[in-house]
């Protein structure tokens, strides 16, 4: 169960491959839907005895989806011990405070897969590459991060296409890689938007910011977000440095949550955007994250207020 629901479907998959012989399936698996069962036939199924196995395995896949969950805590009390009962929410989780989750987690193993922030994601994607035998480049996982945001599953899938692709015997992705096979551009990216801003290279945010608004999906709440969570690193590491001129870089990584690589970044940062200027940074995406709502906008298009923000970002 949990929020990101990556891991809970990961777990109950290795269940369901390593649980039974293959010749043991068929009279010995059941799989099945919240959201076509009830409690009392679960309950029937989970108290089958095995046939010609050591045990049986019943699934419930999306089992936030059945209305009566909790009138499995009876069966859940006094599990028969030869069937292997599994639930598997999907972005959803049993509540905390009632009889079916306590008995659960007395009886059997909870898997409780809360969601990542979006600082992050840029931290495990190279974790999740190391456990496939695979490095991935720090910009290069940036930019798949901001792809894919939080969902962990997407990274996968585009993990999966990108190892297709590349030549035998290579096992770092790269930029260029996460370009040509996840179809994003760093050139034009709010990954390099907020790292001009870093630099305060006007012409190359300028232009990055209007190719970034002439997307057809364009949204600034979503732009407005990421910018958000940039200013709000150089907010925390100003406070670092604030205590300790020379951090030691475990402080670093805590304050900003992104890999070393990209410290030298920061470190120009926080010299053009000192604390006063970056105060009015975070006032300026709140504003015009409000008008990206439909709030006091006026005519100008998401685009046009894209622009608009960045050059403002550009002469705090």
């Amino acid at each position: 169960m949990g929020e990101e629901p990556y891991y809970p479907d990961l777990v109950c998959n290795a269940i369901v491959d390593n649980c039974l012989q293959d010749w043991e399936k068929d009279f010995n698996e059941t799989i099945c839907y919240g959201a076509d069962v009830d409690a009392d036939a679960v309950a029937t199924a989970a108290m089958r005895y095995p046939m010609m196995a050591d045990r049986q395995l019943v699934v419930v896949r999306e089992a936030q989806a059945m209305k009566d969950i909790e009138a499995l805590e009876p069966y859940c009390s006094r599990p028969l011990e030869s069937t292997v009962l599994v639930l598997c929410m999907h972005g959803a989780s049993l509540d905390k405070r009632k009889a079916l989750y306590k008995t659960i987690l007395k009886k059997g193993v909870v898997v409780d897969s809360p969601a990542l922030r979006d600082y992050e994601v840029p931290r495990w994607i190279p974790e999740y590459y190391a456990g496939r035998g695979l490095q991935i480049d720090p910009e290069a996982a940036a930019l798949l991060a901001e792809f894919a945001g939080t969902d962990l599953s997407r990274i996968a899938v585009e993990t999966d296409k990108m190892v297709k692709n590349l030549p035998e015997g290579v096992t770092t992705v790269t930029v260029k890689d996460v370009e040509t096979n996840v179809g994003i551009s760093r050139e034009f990216s709010i990954f390099e938007l907020t790292r001009q801003l870093s630099y305060r290279n006007a012409a190359a945010a300028l232009r990055t910011a209007a190719f970034i608004g002439a997307g057809a999906k364009f949204a600034l709440p979503m732009a407005t977000s990421a910018l958000f969570t940039h200013f709000n690193r150089i907010l925390r590491y100003e406070a670092v440095l604030q205590k300790n001129p020379n951090p030691p870089q475990d402080l670093k990584i805590k304050a900003l949550g992104v890999s070393p690589f990209f410290f030298k970044e920061y470190d120009a940062a926080v010299r053009n955007y000192p604390l006063p200027k970056c105060m009015t940074a975070v006032s300026l995406l709140n504003e015009y994250d409000f008008k990206g709502k439909g709030g006091d906008a006026g005519e100008a298009t998401p685009a046009e207020l894209l622009m608009e923000l960045t050059t403002k970002l550009l002469n705090v």
